[in-house]
């Protein structure tokens, strides 16, 4: 009469339910999220997504190292690099221009070549921009609360 096995029981079934939750946590953050929440969440991201390719590269698992290295290509390319105003950012956004670029070109080839070091590197340069972010916070949502 019943079905004998419960919805969401199997591996897959939760893994996918998991993943439908985060999607749901995610889209939920980006919409209260201010402009500096917005840039911190892409660090975050970016972060995450080279831990996923070091673990993966080390596991050997090359589609998920593939995967997590082309998510940080576009957190580079579509998040942080298109949001800067390299008219009025100055010589700050075409260094960070330059920055980004080089770290997608790095990454490109980290996924190529199986190189971990490449993926130390590109975490090791984007560590302070980071750091700095995370740091002028309290000043940002002061700012932004000013301009609102």
């Amino acid at each position: 009469m019943y079905a004998t096995a419960l919805p969401f029981s199997s591996p897959a079934a939760r893994h996918a339910l998991g993943g439908l939750y985060q999607q749901v946590r995610v889209e939920s953050k980006v919409a209260a999220a201010s402009a500096h929440e917005l840039v911190a969440m892409l660090f975050d991201g970016y972060a995450e997504a080279l831990a996923q390719a070091r673990g993966a590269l080390r596991g050997q698992r090359h589609e998920a190292k593939c995967a997590a290295i082309t998510r940080a290509v576009r957190i580079l390319e579509e998040g942080l690099r298109a949001g800067l105003d390299l008219r009025a950012g100055g010589t700050l956004a075409r260094d960070l221009d330059d920055l980004y670029a080089y770290l997608s070109m790095r990454l490109t080839l980290a996924n190529l070549r199986n190189d971990e070091a490449a993926l130390e590197e590109c975490q090791r340069l984007m560590r302070p921009l980071h750091e700095a972010w995370l740091a002028i916070a309290d000043e940002a949502e002061t700012l932004g609360r000013r301009s609102a």
